[in-house]
């Protein structure tokens, strides 16, 4: 009897001790697509670093730019894993002490489009049309606001929570362009390009210092060699890559200066 109930407890205690290792990190991820969808695209990344770590990965979005500015500049609530554009990535790197592991192949520029009937040959045509974006500090947005210093001589901008949105709104004629991603401007047809801007590193993958070395090991490990495993492979079919790229503050550094002029921008840090 008292040997059943000493193996009881300490079958118990093992597993109290092997919880007690587990931990939850949130994985951050920049809201280029509404909150769901979000969660679903990148839900197989979650699970491949929950695998790989033997933690759980849970996936974290906010509602818009805005949101996600605000609480970015207030620390590292929220933000143990991020999934960002160059120019968040850089101005965590500087201000809260993150640590890029590794990156989305290539690079990403943004293209200004309108309808397939439009006759708009530059940019400059577009003063006083309308033109939408998502809400800055998107790097389409700040993108657009670098074309038209002139507050004078400018677009009126429209804001808009995804890219789908925004195609759809050009077709019906709601709107006279709009600012989307390069490679998704080549997929469609029916849209003009009217000028495409200077590419930037593609989205990188860091981690807050808060989030213990030998997590941030596994993590970079497990991206940096997710096309030599049959896990790895089908987490890169998922998300559309070839393999994830290796990266460091050098890869992304003098982004943030496009965040220069944004409400809560602090240069000073930098």
């Amino acid at each position: 009897m008292h040997k059943t109930r000493l193996l009881g407890f300490l079958a118990m205690l093992l597993v109290c001790t092997h919880n007690s290792h587990a931990e939850e990190y949130q994985l951050a991820i920049q809201p280029i697509l509404p909150q769901k969808e979000l969660v679903k695209d990148f839900q197989p990344l979650a699970d491949y670093l929950s695998q790989a770590t033997g933690h759980t990965i849970t996936i974290h979005t906010e509602r818009n730019f805005l949101f996600y500015w605000t609480k970015m500049r207030k620390g590292r609530e929220g933000f143990d894993l991020v999934l960002d554009a160059a120019h968040f990535t850089d101005y965590r790197i500087k201000n809260h002490g993150y640590r890029v592991l590794a990156k989305f192949p290539d690079t990403v520029s943004f293209s200004i489009v309108t309808g397939e009937d439009s006759f708009i040959l530059d940019a400059e045509e577009l003063i006083g049309s309308r033109v939408a974006t998502l809400p800055s500090p998107s790097l389409g947005a700040l993108r657009l606001e670098e074309m038209y210093p002139n507050k004078v001589r400018m677009p009126h901008f429209v804001w808009e929570y995804n890219t789908t949105v925004v195609v759809d709104k050009i077709r019906s004629g709601d709107i006279d362009a709009g600012i989307i991603p390069s490679r998704l401007a080549s997929t469609y047809s029916d849209l003009n390009i009217v000028l495409t801007t200077e590419p930037v590193p593609h989205m990188g993958l860091s981690a807050s210092p808060d989030v213990p070395e030998d997590v941030v090991s596994k993590i970079q490990s497990a991206l940096l060699n997710a096309d030599k495993t049959p896990e790895g492979k089908k987490l890169l079919e998922a998300l559309r890559l070839q393999a994830f790229q290796p990266a460091d503050a050098d890869t992304y550094d003098g982004y943030s200066r496009l965040l220069e002029g944004v409400f809560g921008y602090n240069s000073s840090v930098q």
